[in-house]
């Protein structure tokens, strides 16, 4: 184990997911480079660090003396990975060289780095080929481990890769890495911890959204089916015109509605004069994708996303990776979106963090973060196979 007061850089730092971990390992970060603004704000307020340094404008020199370089670097395609020769040529003009550039100068003990899970299968793999063929080159013993929250007990699903390197002149051998193997099931997001008591009233549906919700509760409650394996398409129902233009998937989806519609017909047929045949909803309101099974009865025990392809109702065991957060899921029970602090806690960032004040941008940063669990957990088995 690294001791105390090990010093770290946080490349494409963000607001600092890799910083939370490394210092509760006992890490200093030395430096930190972001181009956003606004990350860059939130940086500093936590932090008390001026990030806002372009990783590319960096010069090896500038970098003081470090054991371990963190970075979630951003994948831009590799349009010629394990095609040409060597690391220099397939990886130059891509954001990876500048951290290939930083380790060739520095050779760090440790790297840790963070990307979508699939950059393992990127271009046939030729993407992952190049990045460990590179750091090899480097003189690093390399592990890619992919991990989601949920097997460390947070209730989000979202894997990602993991890349940990080790110097091999101070650790030769496999990295060995242990990861629990939790099933999602057995979380339930109401007794997470993660969900505040109260929020502001800005967070809570709108009242065409709450109107939208209990139509299609009532549709769910009231059709015979109860694990349905398809998107509901409500302008299908009752339809009878030809199919052959349509591809085959659509064409399926088609057939499926109508005969769900035939199926339920006396119900439908009054479901859908009591909510003005669902005029006043938008073309996605009118679709429905219920993906809970029959772990749940009703919409509002579940979590809802208001979705292009319709109304996605999931099971409340897990919520979905947040990306950038486009689509804030709601909450059922509570009839409101997750709030920035219940954002922050399923990315593992403590109640002490605080979040931008501009809401967009703080969902936004949290989505882009790394989780603070899943890199301790990792990070702390990286440095123990070094140990004695």
């Amino acid at each position: 184990m690294l001791k105390r007061g090990f010093r770290f850089i946080d490349l494409f730092s963000g607001i600092g997911g890799f910083h939370q971990a490394m210092c509760a390992l006992g890490g200093v970060c030395v430096l930190a480079s972001e181009i956003d603004e606004y990350a860059i704000q939130t940086y500093m307020e936590n932090y008390n660090i001026d990030s806002n340094l372009d990783v590319t404008k960096l010069s090896e020199t500038e970098i003081p003396q470090y054991q371990v370089l963190c970075g979630g670097f951003p994948c831009q395609a590799f349009s010629k990975a394990g095609k040409q020769m060597g690391f220099a040529d397939e990886t130059k003009g891509t954001l990876f060289f500048q951290i290939v550039r930083i380790l060739k100068s520095t050779k760090p003990e440790f790297i840790m780095l963070e990307n979508v899970r699939n950059l393992m299968s990127h271009d046939k793999g030729n993407t992952w080929n190049v990045i460990k063929g590179t750091l090899e080159e480097l003189g690093y013993n390399i592990k890619p481990v992919i991990m989601s929250p949920h097997q460390l007990g947070v209730p989000q699903l979202r894997e990602r890769v993991y890349i940990l390197g080790v110097r091999r002149d101070i650790y030769s051998e496999e990295i060995n890495v242990v990861i629990p193997r939790k099933d999602k099931t057995a979380l339930n997001i109401y007794q997470s911890g993660i969900l505040e008591e109260s929020a502001d009233e800005k967070y809570s549906i709108s009242e065409h959204e709450n109107k939208v919700l209990t139509c299609w509760d009532e549709f769910y409650n009231g059709i015979k089916e109860k694990v349905i394996g398809f998107p509901i398409w409500s302008f299908e129902f009752g339809q009878d015109y030809s199919l052959d233009e349509y591809p085959k998937w659509k064409a399926d989806f088609c057939r499926k509605n109508r005969n769900l519609y035939l199926n339920n017909k006396k119900f439908l047929d009054k479901w859908l004069k009591k909510w003005d045949y669902l005029e006043d909803f938008t073309p996605t309101e009118r679709k429905f994708e219920w993906q809970a099974g029959e772990s749940i009865s009703t919409i509002w025990d579940g979590i809802i996303q208001f979705r292009p392809s319709g109304i996605r109702v999931k099971r409340p065991d897990t919520f979905p990776a947040l990306v950038a957060m486009v689509h804030i899921p709601i909450i059922g029970r509570y009839k409101r979106r997750l709030t920035p602090r219940e954002v922050a806690r399923l990315q593992s960032f403590p109640d002490t963090f605080i979040p931008n004040s501009n809401d967009h941008q703080a969902y936004k940063q949290f989505g882009n973060a790394v989780n603070v669990n899943c890199v301790e957990y990792l990070a702390k088995q990286l440095f123990d196979c070094v140990s004695g």
